[in-house]
């Protein structure tokens, strides 16, 4: 199994976890240059009460910290659904140098759908962006999850 492929299979290991917690399914790994994973998590949104305790807010945050910067230019993010508006906006606050995702985000997504926040000439930083890394696994673990909420 590739490094880049093992990082995804980690995404959805996450994903998992967050949808066992009762939060939606989506896993977020945090790399460096040299394939060292700095963070990983899940939604966290209804454990800590907070509405920005998503996957790649997490381990953007976990990962500034262990590095103590703010700036993560040589790191890339790999996470199972499109980051939504804001999650996009922290990943070009961080200078994320790539960001490989999932399945796409019809409805919340800011890459490739809706505001596309990086095509915006506010975004401080556009990464390189990968989409569709494992986006079956990842939308059926969405959809199985929302069909149980039902």
């Amino acid at each position: 199994m590739t490094r880049f492929n093992s990082h995804m299979k980690h995404a959805l290991i996450q994903a998992k976890n967050a949808a066992k917690r009762g939060e939606v399914p989506v896993g977020a790994v945090l790399v460096s240059g040299s394939g060292e994973v700095l963070a990983e998590n899940g939604n966290r949104t209804r454990e800590l009460n907070d509405p920005t305790a998503h996957a790649e807010v997490l381990v953007i945050r976990e990962a500034c910290s262990k590095l103590q910067t703010e700036r993560l230019t040589d790191c890339d993010l790999y996470v199972t659904l499109e980051p939504c508006p804001m999650c996009a906006m922290a990943i070009s606050a961080a200078r994320l140098r790539r960001v490989y995702y999932g399945a796409a985000d019809p409805k919340s997504g800011g890459i490739a759908q809706g505001p596309r926040i990086f095509a915006h000439p506010q975004a401080h930083h556009v990464p390189e962006v990968y989409d569709g890394i494992s986006a079956q696994e990842s939308e059926e673990l969405l959809k199985s999850f929302f069909k149980s909420r039902r």
